[in-house]
């Protein structure tokens, strides 16, 4: 329900944020430009020796390709182990409960789920997943997955300060990923969790005997740490089925924000990573300023339409009197703006992980949080979250440039029509990746669509739709509604069109971001002049805001009428 002195607690909360990130954010620029740092002394020969073994040093640089080329063989390796253990899972350790090895289209859809840093699940964590799954393939994935695009962003940046047509190596910014950055605080924060209360132990299962009779068996494992690592690193994928709404893997207020906490650290301190790295610190704050200014409306809206009356609940018998909102699809061990807060962050950070059941939120909330999914980059997912920012920011300071009649650059560089095509092929595969499918599962009968009443087709249509733009950013939630999808997504042909759409809609944008990092290091700085725009103000901020508004509207606009607006017109 609404409680209105925990709204302090969020606004603390994203104060907090807020105050930590510049520090935070420079702290990735040192990890990702090889800057002296504390630690020095006992991770470089660690990592030293992992790059003997690798083939590699630090002093390689790869250009563009070359360094996709990497992260595809490793992301490469790492997909074949998950669909391989995953088909295999009775044959492999720790399967004390009996669970069976998934289905080819499963496995595929599963191992590609992971490996994309999606986490977009189609079955039952506690019936249909190994310990060992739990314990080994799905966390390897984790730090894969999260390393992975973090390494672009630092990679795409570089491009900025570069000359020579290089971005770096792929094989040390992800080892200096996992050193530097996501085990020490997976760790930290495991810890943390486990003295808020969530369980941390290598025993599968304990049988527990109710007041009312009988027993009742609960699924236990290694939560702690993989919550850790799952929500620091923006996957997301939850222990549980339930996900952060379990009471194991999220017991009280305070542990929910703290994992709040954990999920807005990185991607909301990598506009700072960025201008640590550019040596242009105040070139991080319209990033920062379009990141908070869009995540801030959107909490708002969800709070809003979450407090007021839901036309579809009005004429439901028993619900009585609305106060403070109905607790339809909440947690309420939670308020509502703690557990507003959570979903909020988890789908616009591209994290994914649920506190609420989307399906059951008023359609404008569910339209809020399709919003964040359309954009990718407010802030969005680690690392690629914020390389999508700034394809909008190369693309609005090329239409800017052109309005103004001036060579259009940013930061020393020309941008030019290279760069325009890669950033327009990023962004158009983000719609692409979701209307294609979207329009064969509909159209080809893979979907039944009842014909009833226009807010029950509507929030079918919005399923479907939410189904693959959660896939195709990367993103993992799912709008479920009474404990059940309005329809089956676990068929062949889901599993195969999802793992397509994952796949597409994260390596495509990846490459981009790399090839367009690589044609401005082979350029060389140039000293600004009276015709170059400045980046660094208030202006800019509300300029890329709106241009990143408008363009997101203008792509969606006919299934966002067609799903959620339906709904509200209907009624529904």
């Amino acid at each position: 329900m609404f409680d209105p002195s925990s709204l302090w607690d969020v606004l603390a909360l994203i104060g907090v944020v807020a105050a930590i990130a510049p520090w935070f954010g420079g702290y990735l620029g040192r990890v990702y430009m090889n800057r002296p740092m504390a630690g020095d002394a006992i991770l470089t020969p660690i990592e030293s020796g992992i790059y003997r073994i690798l083939g590699t040093s630090r002093q390689k640089s790869m250009r563009a390709t070359e360094y996709f080329v990497a992260l595809m063989v490793v992301n490469g390796i790492t997909w074949g182990f998950l669909y391989v253990w995953f088909a295999c899972q009775p044959s492999l350790p720790w399967d004390a409960t009996g669970a069976p090895g998934m289905s080819w289209s499963l496995a595929l859809h599963s191992a590609s789920s992971f490996v994309t840093n999606t986490d977009f699940t189609h079955f039952t964590n506690e019936s249909q997943l190994s310990l060992g799954s739990l314990v080994i393939a799905w966390p390897l994935a984790l730090f894969v997955s999260a390393a992975s695009g973090l390494s672009v962003m630092a990679a795409m940046v570089r491009g900025f300060v570069h000359r020579d047509g290089t971005l770096g190596n792929f094989y040390v910014d992800m080892v200096r990923t996992v050193t530097r950055l996501l085990l020490p605080l997976a760790i930290v924060f495991a810890v943390i969790l486990v003295i808020l209360g969530v369980p941390q132990t290598f025993t599968n299962t304990v049988t527990a005997y109710p007041l009312t009779g009988g027993t009742q068996t609960i699924y236990l494992g290694p939560v702690a740490s993989f919550t850790s690592i799952s929500l620091l690193g923006t996957n997301g994928g939850g222990f549980y089925s339930a996900n952060a709404a379990s009471p194991l893997a999220n017991p009280t207020a305070i542990s929910n924000l703290f994992e709040v906490f954990v999920m807005m650290l990185i991607p909301f301190s990598a506009p700072f990573a960025f201008g640590h790295i550019v040596r242009r610190r105040s070139e991080a704050w319209p990033y920062a300023g379009t990141i908070f200014i869009v995540f801030a409306v959107a909490l708002g809206l969800f709070i809003a339409y979450q407090l007021a009356a839901n036309p579809a609940l009005v004429s439901v018998p028993g619900l009585g009197p609305q106060i403070g909102g109905y607790p339809v699809g909440q947690e309420t061990r939670f308020s509502l703006p703690e557990g507003s807060l959570f979903q909020v962050v988890s789908v616009y950070a591209n994290v994914g992980a649920n506190n609420m059941q989307i399906g059951a939120l008023a359609p404008v909330s569910q339209l809020v949080l399709l919003f964040g999914m359309f954009t990718q980059s407010t802030p969005g997912g680690e690392g690629t979250g914020f390389g999508m920012l700034l394809l909008f920011a190369i693309l609005g300071i090329f239409v800017g440039g052109l309005m103004v009649g001036r060579t259009p650059e940013y930061l020393g560089k020309k941008v030019g029509t290279g760069h325009v095509r890669w950033a327009t092929l990023a962004l158009l595969s983000h719609p692409a990746a979701i209307l294609v499918p979207f329009a064969v599962a509909i159209l080809g009968g893979f979907v039944t669509v009842y014909s009833g009443s226009l807010p029950a087709t509507a929030h079918t249509f919005t399923s479907v739709l939410y189904e693959f733009a959660s896939e195709s950013a990367n993103n993992g939630s799912a709008l479920v509604a009474g404990g059940s999808s309005s329809f089956n997504d676990t068929t062949p042909f889901f599993n195969v069109a999802g793992a397509a759409v994952m796949l597409v809609g994260r390596f495509v944008p990846i490459y981009a971001m790399l090839r367009i990092g690589g044609m401005f290091s082979e350029q060389p700085s140039l000293p600004p002049g009276p015709g170059t725009l400045k980046t660094a103000s208030a202006t800019f901020t509300i300029y890329i805001t709106l241009f990143l508004i408008i363009v997101t509207v203008l792509l969606f606009l006919p299934v966002i009428a067609m799903g959620p607006l339906a709904q509200i017109v209907g009624g529904g």
